[in-house]
């Protein structure tokens, strides 16, 4: 069984002071490890900090977003290196706002992939359910094109340290069009049978595929409870300390777990 991963992504907001008292409040009151895990995706500014606060509980801090080189004339960007030196284990990549707003193509989405491989993190790549047709042994079948090119060069052994994100651009940062169960279970299924094509059937089973667009407690529990849901990456409903709670104890739940103090 796979186990849950929850990760909260902050965006752009909070300032370091309100950063560190969400994560107070949060760290001693999550599931072990063992039943879930539980993450949050914070703005570069305060990874430092808040890895410090954060060392001796199951609260793990995830850089939105790094660079595809490790140091160089970049103005601006993030080293991977650095990340990992900071002690930060996870990273989002290819979030739907990035490839929008910041015109990331699925190529550089890739190159950012092999590089957060190389420096020793673990990319959580997001993707959403563009398709295409791929032909191979005389039969066809529909396949999700931005794991396709988001993992290309990547061997079945890196494949193991990635986890997926199923995000529909239609239902990121709307606060309420999320994808219903069913349609949020059909994306994950349709990724992971891409994944399968792309390294065979236990490969893909191992693979944790999330959900995130507009989650939030109402239709979480709905969310968590199908087959290729292995968890979910919330955005706005993250961003209250006592609403994440109450979702992280959701995805426990659901898993069977005991919910948190």
């Amino acid at each position: 069984m796979r186990k849950p991963l929850i990760v909260g992504n902050w965006k752009m907001y909070k300032t370091i002071t309100e950063a560190e008292d969400y994560v107070a409040q949060i760290k001693d009151r999550l599931p072990a490890k063992q039943v879930a895990e539980v993450e949050l995706a914070v703005p570069t500014l305060f990874l430092q900090s808040l890895a410090r606060l954060t060392a001796a509980s199951p609260l793990k801090i995830v850089a939105e977003n790094c660079f595809y080189q490790d140091e160089g004339a970049f103005t601006g960007e993030t080293s991977p290196l650095a990340l990992r030196e900071l002690g930060i284990k996870h990273v989002i990549l290819g979030h739907s706002e990035r490839r929008r707003l910041f015109f990331e193509s699925d190529q550089v989405v890739n190159q950012k992939v092999h590089a957060a491989l190389s420096a020793g993190l673990c990319p959580i790549l997001c993707v959403d359910e563009t398709m295409k047709r791929l032909a191979e042994h005389g039969q066809v079948a529909w396949v999700v094109n931005q794991v396709i090119t988001g993992l290309a060069g990547v061997s079945e052994d890196q494949l193991a340290h990635i986890v997926i994100a199923y995000e529909p651009s239609w239902a990121i940062g709307t606060g309420k069009a999320a994808a219903s169960p069913v349609e949020a279970n059909e994306g994950c299924y349709l990724i992971r049978q891409t994944v399968a094509c792309l390294y065979g059937e236990a490969a893909a089973n191992r693979v944790r595929i999330l959900y995130g667009g507009s989650v939030n407690q109402a239709n979480l529990p709905q969310l968590i409870g199908r087959p290729d849901i292995d968890g979910v990456l919330i955005g706005r409903a993250s961003l209250d300390p006592a609403t994440f709670l109450t979702m992280v104890d959701q995805v426990v739940a659901a898993s069977g777990g005991e919910a948190s103090a």
